[in-house]
């Protein structure tokens, strides 16, 4: 592990929470290397006690990472929706108009930044997968494919491209280098300008047991206290924040220039009361997390191998990231689990990493009839369902891994 905190500098010698090993989480391996050796790195997260950054350290660079991605936004139908609301929300707020100007970082393939184009209210995405960014020009959302920071901030204020509205949705967690990237949108924000960030609530994570939700790709887990932190670190203030549904329990973060007097919205006081009460400005207060985590593989076992002795089928569905920590942690493989199936056409006939499942269309569980059904991306469970509702016919079950496993009917 890196000595350093990778946002203020301070040693880390506290431990939050260690999963073993793991490969990366989105390296899907082809068929034909099924057999081929797999490097798998060390998933141990830390907190630094002077900022509360919980962090990975980064065994791989961003560019090996993310510049052929697997993940398409545009196929899970509840975060378009979230997108959809998320647009018609800002637009009515701020009245964004064809004389402003949006980015977003990290805009995948377009699905959000299309509302804005829909409404004639010029958008620009920056988009590092090259794969995924193409896929956005396609569908005629202009789109730069770069990694974000402040060097191609500077670029794009040169070009004309200063931002009324800078959008990060679920990309802090994966910048190794903070520092650069929040300075980046010091610089492309216009003097006026807000900026709205998504990701993940530690807080959440950790009532909710979402260790799966830990892996390589993020290196780094916030709580509202350590960003706010981050932020004012940069001549940057947060003056309003919204809770989400999404991943499992999500902030909003609306942010803007110091130098803006604007009025704090009740949820900024209101948030960093409930983190101090629930001890995050302490060490201890994140102590109870790995026992937590045990017990969810305890039970997961229990159940996986109960249903191999009573000779039920069990396969998955979705190929999540979250997949390949509960799969690589919990020891599970294609012993236990017979293949997953995913809606995407680019995971499709490819296996997951570490366990080796084999990755099918939706249409393998009208084959196969199994018994029960693993959801893997919990977050959206009720959409799954309701796609698999035709299960019930034949008497499948639903079963959710997280925070402890649920079987429904």
């Amino acid at each position: 592990m890196t000595s350093a905190c990778r946002h203020c500098g301070s040693d880390l010698e506290a431990s939050f929470c260690n999963l073993g090993t793991s490969p990366f989480a989105n390296s899907l391996v082809e068929p034909q290397n099924a057999g081929a050796a797999e490097k798998h790195y060390p998933l141990e997260l830390f907190l630094c006690s002077n900022c509360l950054l919980v962090q990975l350290d980064a065994f791989e660079t961003p560019d090996a990472i993310f510049t052929n991605y697997s993940y398409f936004s545009s196929f899970s139908d509840t975060w378009v929706a979230h997108a959809k609301r998320y647009v018609e929300k800002i637009c009515t707020e701020y009245k964004f108009d064809q004389n402003s100007q949006v980015v977003e970082v990290a805009s995948n393939d377009g699905y959000l930044l299309k509302e804005f184009v829909r409404r004639n209210i010029p958008a620009l995405g920056i988009e590092p997968a090259a794969n995924v960014a193409e896929v956005a020009r396609d569908a005629g959302i202009p789109t730069v494919n770069r990694f974000f920071g402040a060097a191609l901030a500077r670029e794009l204020v040169g070009q004309g491209h200063g931002a009324d509205l800078i959008i990060a949705n679920n990309v802090l967690a994966h910048v190794p280098e903070l520092n650069d990237f929040v300075g980046g949108f010091k610089i492309l924000l216009k003097p006026k300008g807000v900026i709205t960030i998504e990701f993940p609530h530690l807080l959440r994570l950790m009532e909710g047991v979402q260790f799966d939700t830990i892996y390589h790709e993020h290196f780094s887990y916030y709580s509202f206290l350590s960003a706010e932190k981050l932020m004012a670190s940069h001549g940057l203030q947060i003056f309003d924040v919204e809770r989400l549904d999404t991943h499992g329990g999500s902030l909003r973060l609306y942010v803007t220039h110091q130098e803006n007097a604007v009025s704090h919205g009740p949820g900024v006081g209101s948030l960093r009361e409930e983190e101090v009460n629930a001890g995050l400005l302490s060490i201890d207060g994140y102590r109870k997390f790995p026992d937590a985590v045990r017990s969810v593989r305890r039970k997961l076992l229990r159940f996986l191998l109960d249903a191999e002795e009573d000779g039920k089928i069990v396969v998955g569905y979705g190929a999540p990231a979250k997949a390949v920590t509960l799969l690589s942690y919990c020891g599970v493989g294609a012993d236990l689990l017979q293949f997953t199936v995913d809606r995407s056409p680019h995971k499709q006939g490819r296996l997951l990493p570490g366990s080796r499942l084999p990755i099918c269309a939706p249409d393998r569980i009208r084959e196969v009839k199994p018994d029960y059904i693993l959801i893997f991306p919990w977050n959206i469970k009720d959409e799954i369902i309701s796609q698999l509702s035709y299960a019930r016919s034949w008497g499948a079950k639903f079963v959710v891994p997280i925070p402890e496993v649920t079987i429904i009917p």
